[in-house]
């Protein structure tokens, strides 16, 4: 990476200096708003849906809800990775010279996502890509870095066996590493997504008053991301620190996938994660630079889980009612939106009768038919049906057929 010492400070000044510099090499992806999914973020869950949870016997929130979807899944490669690493590697020309650049290639560790959009930023400037992948990633996600021409090196799925092998690998090659989230390039890049989100909610309801819950053109109330590294995160974060627009992240709860959760409670980083939720993009722990931001309050308003059935259900909705193809690293902030009671709780507390205008962030869309089906090969229909919830004429949530 371009060194620490010549890096842009992280302020939202910073994040908009790199979206100048990618501009020329990402897609400027579009917000969709859904009428269905709004409605149900807005209506109470039923007791039934609570039951064997946390909130069982509590009374279900009942927040205002309008939301607006950020479809990072219609990104360059199928994510919103793209951004840090064209802002990482376009910094390191910066800094070295591209000759310098071609001369040791670059190197990263990724389950998929980053993989492929280094392997893409670096054939853009013909600079050799080394891509340390964990043998359990998903093998489109393979099948696409090496599609760029990237060399890939198999490792073990944590993050220290995936670091041994990225160090075998500048050993023996000389290669730069391009980390997949903790460094203030990658983390400035990422953030580019907020500024581009924060002006096409506004546009959108200047366009269209109903689209959002004020009476005026206010804009965002908060932003929801998934939290794997943490950098897509912690860039959303300081692109939006002292614009008033909250920022909440969402992580999967299974075998201990939540750890920037469970850090922040506990007030300390967890540095080690061995997970094997369907949410894949987001199996990593923090790093140093993405834990001082995402623990700071200032920044990162609140971080909630979801479980694995919450995260099918959700996902279950996008593909069949916004018709939009996502993975399932995607949908942990809608997943949250709809069945998390801490987080449905806050909203209602915080925005009254008024509600929020929410960001939602789907992070990508790097799945296959074949994964999909194995992930709602063992769900049942009727459990499907009752985690998502739709709404009837009571106003309790029940199964319809609506899209909007």
């Amino acid at each position: 990476m371009a060194s620490i010492s010549k890096a842009r400070p992280l302020t939202r000044d910073s994040v908009l200096q790199a979206h100048e510099l990618v501009k020329p090499h990402i897609h400027h992806t579009p917000v969709q708003t859904n009428t269905t999914l709004s409605t149900l973020a807005s209506t109470p869950q039923s007791p039934d849906a609570l039951k064997g949870t946390q909130w069982e016997g509590q009374l279900p929130a009942k927040p205002k809800i309008k939301l607006f979807f950020k479809c990072e899944n219609f990104q360059r490669i199928g994510a919103f990775k793209v951004r840090g690493a064209f802002h990482a590697v376009k910094r390191l020309i910066e800094e070295q010279g591209i000759e310098e650049v071609r001369r040791r290639g670059v190197v990263t560790h990724s389950s998929g996502n980053h993989a492929q959009a280094l392997a893409l930023a670096a054939k853009t400037f013909s600079i050799p890509a080394h891509i340390v992948m964990p043998k359990i990633s998903t093998p489109s996600k393979i099948a696409g870095t090496a599609a760029q021409g990237a060399q890939i090196h198999f490792s073990g799925s944590t993050s220290q066996e995936r670091e041994a092998v990225v160090n075998e690998v500048i050993q023996e090659t000389g290669a730069t590493l391009v980390p997949p989230y903790d460094h203030p390039d990658i983390i400035l890049g990422q953030g580019t997504m907020a500024i581009e989100l924060e002006r096409q909610v506004k546009e959108l309801i200047r366009g269209d008053g109903i689209l959002g819950v004020h009476s005026n053109d206010k804009g965002l109330d908060a932003v929801i991301a998934p939290c794997g590294g943490g950098g897509m995160l912690s860039g959303n974060a300081i692109a939006l620190h002292g614009t008033g627009v909250r920022v909440f992240g969402a992580e999967p709860s299974f075998q201990g996938a939540d750890d920037a959760r469970r850090g922040v409670e506990a007030g300390k980083r967890i540095d080690t994660v061995k997970t094997l939720t369907i949410a894949d993009g987001l199996r990593t722990p923090l790093g140093d630079y993405t834990w001082k931001i995402i623990s700071d309050t200032r920044y990162v308003a609140g971080l909630y889980a979801v479980t694995e059935d919450q995260i099918r259900a959700a996902m279950r909705l996008v593909l069949e009612r916004m018709k939009c193809f996502v993975e399932p690293s995607s949908v942990v902030g809608l997943a949250t939106i709809l069945y998390n009671e801490d987080f449905r709780s806050m909203v209602e507390k915080e925005a009254g009768d008024e509600g929020w205008n929410i960001g939602v962030v789907f992070s990508g869309g790097n799945t296959t038919i074949e994964a999909i089906m194995k992930i709602f090969a063992s769900v049942p229909e009727n459990q499907a049906e009752r985690q998502e919830g739709t709404i009837s004429k009571d106003g309790s949530r029940v199964a319809e057929n609506v899209a909007g």
